[in-house]
């Protein structure tokens, strides 16, 4: 099996990592910091919002089971990309809405897949197309965030179950916890 790989920006990790973990084909989803100056950034630096990075997400997907194509378009559905550095409470550029192509082909395919979310949207799209820089893996307690202490965390019993029906709503045949 070939996997292949899509970082995207889209407000608190914690919160899109919930999302993609649920998609059949995810191999793997890694919080991570990228799209910024500083090396090797702590989670301390990057809620400052002085470091460029973007609070991100690494997902490995099997091509053979779901396409980038539907990454993206599970990305727009289930953020906001109309809001500029921020996603609800979330404010700062460390929250913005961003595509991290790893690629031309994934580039051409972002550029479409933002044509796409604009024909859906009334208002307008501020998701940034950005370059691949260097990843930095956030640190462990944020991984499988949602699966642990997330659960217990009222901000994300506010924001991650919305974001779950959402994707349930629109992808119904691509969404693991619905096959169960």
């Amino acid at each position: 099996m070939t996997i292949e790989y899509a970082v995207f920006g889209g407000g608190c990790f914690w919160c899109t990592e919930a999302v993609f973990k649920d998609v059949i084909g995810v191999e793997s989803v890694e919080s991570v910091y990228t799209g910024g100056r500083r090396p090797n950034p702590t989670y301390e630096q990057v809620c400052t919002g002085t470091t460029g990075h973007a609070e991100a997400i690494r997902v490995g997907f099997d091509p053979e089971k779901l396409s980038y194509d539907d990454l993206l378009d599970i990305h727009f559905v289930t953020h906001d990309p109309t809001q500029l550095n921020r996603q609800g409470n979330d404010v700062g550029t460390q929250y913005r809405s961003a595509i991290f192509p790893a690629n031309d082909q994934q580039k051409a395919q972002a550029e479409a897949a933002i044509q796409r979310a604009a024909e859906d949207n009334t208002q307008p799209i501020v998701t940034t197309i950005e370059p691949l820089g260097e990843i930095y893996v956030a640190e462990d307690y944020h991984q499988n965030y949602w699966d642990g202490a997330g659960q217990r965390n009222g901000y994300c019993l506010a924001v991650i179950p919305p974001k779950l029906q959402k994707l349930r709503k629109s992808f119904q045949d691509k969404v693991k916890s619905a096959q169960k």
